[in-house]
């Protein structure tokens, strides 16, 4: 893959929100969902429960743009971060110095 492509692929016509009626992060490529992190809003907590990536959109690196995104979001907003999405949880695992004094790990999730 050259250089060229990859960066055709986060062309201007990608857009991540909080989409809070249907409880998820969407990242989105010329106005088509290509990636979501579905959320529950709870006291104190989001939890993060599960990242979908559409057919056509994997292997390009968009969930771990996507996932970013929705704990940098979780953190701004002053609650902390429950896992339990294996996506989520593996990413704040390799990433232990940018999120892990925001987190509350599942017991299940580990």
């Amino acid at each position: 893959m050259s250089e060229e492509s990859r960066t055709e692929r986060f062309a201007p016509d990608v857009a991540m929100t909080r989409n809070d009626a249907l409880h998820q992060y969407e990242l989105r490529v010329a106005d088509t969902l290509a990636v979501r992190v579905k959320f529950r809003d709870l006291p104190g907590h989001v939890d993060l429960i599960h990242t979908e990536t559409q057919a056509g959109f994997e292997g390009k690196g968009l969930a771990k743009v996507l996932g970013r995104y929705a704990l940098d979001d979780v953190v701004a907003s002053g609650k902390r971060i429950i896992p339990h999405c294996p996506f989520i949880n593996r990413f704040i695992r390799n990433h232990p110095d940018d999120y892990d004094q925001y987190t509350d790990f599942p017991e299940d999730a580990a």
